[in-house]
């Protein structure tokens, strides 16, 4: 069987599902019952100075599916409300009865050194077993000086990093804002401030819905509402192109990285791990149906390895890295087309509106003794699996590799291309 144990910055855990720093790990209470449910690890929800954080009410919005499955998550919660004391005392119990288990503290307190001086020694005091500096959060905090403020400006990256790690000797994981045009950028000035590792990404600016009958932003306070952070399985794909790019950058090239961004699932998992992440972490998912999910992750991740012949996370991760390119690398000579099993079609059109409509003409419509099939025009397909992707029959419609006889030419090869002109 698949050995999922992971070692991510010395710190061991028994899997590499950790839950992120959000409510879910905002007290000992919670943190236990997801130990007690198979948690491999926690970064427990951000904690600040003792000036009192207030949140208000409500505090969360949502983008559902037709289905009604939340597939978006919006919140206006700021960092921990409570003491940080008791917060202080309950990481160094639960790190106490559950050795086995990754406890990571997320921080976040005003943008001087002394103030990160001074809660440093207080955290590494109760055990744990690394910090998280949230450069991240997009509201509330922001407007204070801290939390995407911070992570938008690379050179503040770099020099809170750095008196981190002359002021601890706990790990320090950099958490990155993804509100930024180039995640590289604070990235390499966490490393090059001396940062351990980084995490990313933190939630995504966002305003998920209006009422139309009060005419304000969701969720909604005494009337009015705010920009909050977004979260959940749509932010994913947003999440994999920006670990992606650290991972494949040379000047970050084998920063270790913690993914965060929509992971609900075994396979969402695997995803990030053959992107390079050594451990991944799950918020949303875990708000929306409970602890007990990493049971399924758990189960499927090993069965999945198990089929692969993987015998520990470390024999896939990064994996994929290589084979993530830029556009003008790809083999504009390949070509595939598609093809429809008439097996499995359920004559609903579906294929055929949309390439008819919005694409390429290449689907037929073909009646034939009362009844009607279609069918690819294979000298029309340009191979842009529109179809293949409004099917609502699994594997009905599949992309099928055409040999074209022609080498491989990339777009900086291409003679038609006028930068190579231009420079020929």
């Amino acid at each position: 069987m698949a050995d999922l144990r992971s070692n991510f910055l010395g710190i061991k855990s028994p899997n590499p599902f950790w839950l992120a720093s959000a409510p879910p790990t905002d007290k000992e209470y919670n943190v236990v019952r997801a130990f007690k449910a198979g948690w491999g690890g926690v970064v427990w929800k951000t904690l600040g100075e003792d000036p009192p954080i207030v949140n208000v009410s409500s505090r969360y919005g949502a983008l559902h599916s037709a289905d009604q499955r939340m597939i978006g998550f919006n919140n206006i919660e700021l960092i921990t409300d409570r003491p940080l004391d008791v917060n202080l005392r309950e990481i160094k119990q639960v790190k106490r009865d559950w050795p086995d288990r990754a406890v990571v503290v997320s921080l976040m307190v005003p943008c001087t050194e002394e103030a990160w001086k001074g809660i440093l020694p207080l955290v590494e005091d109760t055990g744990a077993d690394a910090v998280e500096l949230n450069f991240g959060c997009p509201h509330g905090m922001s407007e204070r000086g801290m939390g995407s403020a911070v992570g938008q400006v690379p050179e503040y990256v770099g020099m809170v990093a750095k008196w981190c790690k002359q002021h601890t000797r706990m790990p320090v994981i950099v958490k990155l804002t993804p509100n930024i045009t180039d995640i590289r950028k604070p990235a390499r000035a966490a490393k090059e401030g001396g940062a351990d590792a980084v995490s990313l990404i933190n939630t995504i600016n966002s305003i998920t819905s209006i009422d139309l009958d009060i005419m304000a932003p969701t969720p909604t306070v005494d009337g009015k509402g705010t920009h909050g952070g977004y979260c959940g399985p749509a932010v994913k794909p947003i999440a994999m192109h920006m670990v992606a790019d650290i991972a494949r950058d040379p000047d970050t090239f084998g920063l270790p990285i913690s993914a965060i961004g929509g992971i609900a699932n075994w396979r969402d998992a695997a995803e990030f791990i053959s992107l390079s992440a050594g451990t991944v972490q799950v918020c949303t998912a875990a708000m929306h149906y409970g602890f007990k999910i990493v049971d399924d992750m758990i189960s499927g991740l090993t069965h999945w390895m198990d089929s692969k012949g993987y015998a520990t996370i470390e024999d896939f991760r990064g994996r994929a890295v290589p084979n993530v390119t830029d556009w003008q690398f790809l083999n504009i000579n390949y070509k595939s087309i598609a093809r429809i099993d008439q097996n499995k079609c359920i004559k609903c059109g579906l294929c055929h509106i949309a390439c008819e409509d919005t694409s390429h003409q290449s689907i037929a419509k073909i009646k034939d003794n009362g009844t009607r099939r279609y069918e690819v025009i294979e000298a029309e397909c340009v191979g842009c699996n529109l179809c293949a992707h409004v099917c609502p029959v699994p594997d009905c419609i599949s992309m099928v590799s055409v040999d074209t006889g022609k080498p491989y030419l990339n777009w900086t090869q291409d003679p038609r291309n006028p930068m190579r002109k231009a420079a020929e």
